[in-house]
């Protein structure tokens, strides 16, 4: 029988339970702390202490423990929401389908030109925006139009997905990961941007260069191809919708939107509510934009919002498993004893040691919101005792969370998007572990760097 990784959803209730276990065998401890520079209480290192009284959480503890998290991280649960619901209006519009066919389109038969902006397409909508199963839309579209130009299925997959993967592990701006854990880290939304937006720069040449080497051997030796270099779909493939001056201006209030999402974050300190407005106010703007009728308009900002349930469940699913070792007093007893490896460590090895552990939880957890929630609370305080800053700590669930989706045979877009170019996972994984290496080696690297200069 072939082996199947449980739903995301049920690992995160198994965690939970675990969770609770962990009450009732560790001994419940404490950590003075003190405020940090944005008031989110830090630990002091070398404070903790065993507490002399425990309670024991009955089972029970589970059922109110999750409906207790969603309340908690009620801001995110609805950031997450408004953001579903106004990427279904633009969804709507066609205008970013529009917008990459006709910047692919114009550059048939140029096959390094296509290669290079496909790539920064995807690589800046994934790394500002968050966008991913948006991305299903173009395969077969991309599938044809590499096929076109001599370029096989695999260079077309991988495309999309390593400007996808590099786009998530160096994200600026993703809702969905970046600005999440740095405001359960306690950091300013968007601090370290200048850092993150230098590491976007290099991951996407190195992808890029990869791809394109491949392109280049497959070339001269046609045999080493990965697959066959006909169309695997066999069906007709629909071309992009056309750009009209209405989509134009959508794309228009989109790039109006990513600059104030920037400058909020980076000059006007925002949190959460002041981007879930901006979101809801680009929501109202392209509804008018693109004349959609009110009652319309509703029902596409409802549905896409209700896309991102799962998500928000996920998030405070994840929240739960903190919340129980909370309740319980053995959340400063875990960090310790996970933190006690990490302080004997160099700061840069216990960096980078950070990070290969993110990477390794990522295949459990694949969502990043979900990884975010569930990770963020324990190694925040971890980087606090082992003598780095937060924002490391951020850095190596970016580099863990985003990097390995380009290879975790758990994370479902992946999959879809190698079904539908009609490449095998065996063979996208001959393609991508080079790759992989190098993001890696990159990451750590960056992750020195980072605690050298002081991110």
């Amino acid at each position: 029988m072939k082996f199947r990784l449980p739903h995301t959803m049920i690992l995160l209730l198994g965690a939970t339970v675990v969770a609770l276990i962990l009450t009732w065998i560790l001994p419940p401890g404490a950590y003075q702390t003190i405020p940090g520079p944005s008031g989110t209480p830090v630990i002091v290192p070398g404070t903790y202490a065993p507490l002399a009284e425990r309670g024991y959480l009955p089972p029970w503890a589970i059922l109110t423990a999750i409906p207790r998290a969603m309340g908690e991280v009620q801001g995110i649960i609805f950031f997450i929401l408004l953001v579903g619901g106004a990427f279904g209006l633009i969804r709507h519009t066609e205008a970013i389908e529009a917008g990459i066919g006709r910047a692919l389109g114009a550059f048939q038969g140029r096959r390094g030109a296509l290669v290079l902006v496909a790539t920064a397409i995807f690589a800046i909508l994934s790394s500002s925006f968050g966008s991913a199963s948006e991305y299903i839309a173009f395969v077969g579209v991309l599938v044809a139009l590499c096929a076109a130009i001599g370029l096989d299925a695999m260079t077309a997959a991988a495309v999309l997905l390593v400007g996808y993967g590099v786009g998530y592990g160096a994200s600026t701006t993703n809702p969905f990961t970046v600005l999440i854990a740095q405001e359960i880290a306690g950091l300013p939304l968007g601090s370290g941007l200048w850092f993150r937006c230098a590491i976007l720069l290099i991951a996407y040449l190195i992808g890029v260069d990869h791809i394109w080497r491949y392109v280049r051997r497959t070339d001269r030796e046609p045999e080493r191809a990965l697959v066959p270099s006909s169309d695997p779909a066999g069906e007709p493939v629909a071309a992009f919708p056309t750009m009209t001056r209405t989509r134009a201006w959508v794309l228009l209030a989109l790039g109006l939107t990513i600059l104030g999402l920037m400058a909020g974050v980076g000059l006007g300190h925002w949190h959460l509510p002041q981007l879930s407005a901006l979101f809801l106010g680009f929501g109202l703007a392209v509804a008018l934009i693109a004349r959609i009728p009110a009652d319309e308009a509703s029902r596409v900002f409802l549905a896409g919002a209700a896309r991102m349930t799962g998500t928000a469940l996920l998030v405070g699913l994840a929240r739960a498993i903190g919340l129980i070792l909370e309740d319980g007093k053995v959340l400063p007893t875990l960090v310790h004893l996970l933190a006690t490896p990490l302080a004997e460590l160099p700061p840069h090895a216990a960096a980078v040691a950070m990070m290969l552990t993110q990477s390794l939880l990522h295949v459990a957890i694949p969502s990043g919101s979900g990884q975010a929630l569930a990770t963020m609370p324990i190694m925040a305080p971890i980087a606090d005792i082992a003598g780095l800053s937060r924002q490391v700590s951020v850095l190596a669930f970016l580099f863990g969370d985003g990097f390995t989706n380009i290879i975790n045979p758990t994370n479902a877009f992946l999959m879809a998007i190698l079904g539908l170019a009609g490449v095998s996972y065996g063979a996208w994984l001959r393609f991508v572990w080079p790759l992989m290496v190098k993001l890696m080696l990159l990451s750590a690297v960056a992750m020195v760097v980072a605690v050298q200069i002081g991110v």
